[in-house]
């Protein structure tokens, strides 16, 4: 339930449009909705502004599908990550308007509107191998209302490709620094920059990165200030929190 509909439930109470026993009813599913598999936290838009978001890794098919039944439901967006082509086609079947980004792995449902920021996030990846946790931070970062600029490829192998588009970068309000290998990235960026840099490891890397390891301690280590650092592919998290900053 999204405060929109809290509001008007309310309000035709007040009015007289609305017995007692409707509105409970109606409100009923406010704490969470539990699935038997899953409790549906309800109230968590009213709480925080946002939506609870699907993670979809390690759950069925089935379980997924049941999921965005109940959130359809309740007319919140939806917003589920790390979704396989097999979970999208189940949630098509029940919604012809979700929308799937393959490179992301997320899927999409907009049921009202979301009022979108003035300023706006860059997101910005060391490689074009960077790119599927870029497109899940974007994903993110659009879902919840923000206007993202993309700027992909501008590793340290090739560092000019960075000043060339430095005047693009200094123009967002907080930037989403996206890097595996050794990570070096965030930390020049967040030295030629006066905004916060949301730094995000990647496993991308040959067998001394450790799958995300090396470059998650070199972003933690960097001598630039300035920069946060979130979980090893956790472009959800870093979206989610660019956002956060943005909408300040």
């Amino acid at each position: 339930m999204n405060p929109e509909q809290l509001k008007d439930i309310l309000e035709n109470v007040r009015d007289g449009n609305t017995g007692i026993d409707e509105a409970m009813e109606a409100l009923k599913y406010l704490p969470y909705r539990d699935l038997g598999h899953t409790r549906i936290d309800e109230h968590r838009e009213l709480r925080k502004g946002c939506p609870e978001v699907i993670f979809c890794a390690g759950k069925t098919v089935q379980q997924v599908k049941e999921i965005v039944s109940a959130m359809l439901d309740s007319g919140a967006n939806i917003l589920a990550t790390r979704v396989s082509e097999e979970m999208f086609a189940a949630v098509k079947g029940i919604c012809y308007d979700a929308v799937y980004s393959e490179t992301a792995g997320t899927i999409t449902i907009q049921q009202h509107p979301v009022e979108t920021t003035a300023s706006h996030i860059a997101i910005i990846t060391a490689g074009t191998s960077d790119m599927p946790v870029a497109e899940e931070a974007a994903v993110t970062a659009v879902f919840f209302g923000n206007r993202v600029d993309r700027i992909y490829d501008i590793g340290v192998a090739g560092v000019h490709r960075l000043f060339d588009v430095l005047g693009r970068i200094r123009e967002a309000r907080v930037i989403v620094v996206i890097a595996g290998m050794e990570g070096a990235l965030p930390g020049i960026v967040a030295g030629l920059v006066d905004k916060p840099v949301i730094a995000v490891p990647t496993s991308v890397g040959y067998g001394a990165s450790f799958n995300g390891l090396a470059a998650l301690l070199g972003m933690l280590n960097s001598c630039a200030g300035g920069i946060g650092v979130v979980n090893i592919d956790n472009g959800f998290g870093a979206g989610y929190l660019a956002g956060m900053i943005n909408s300040l």
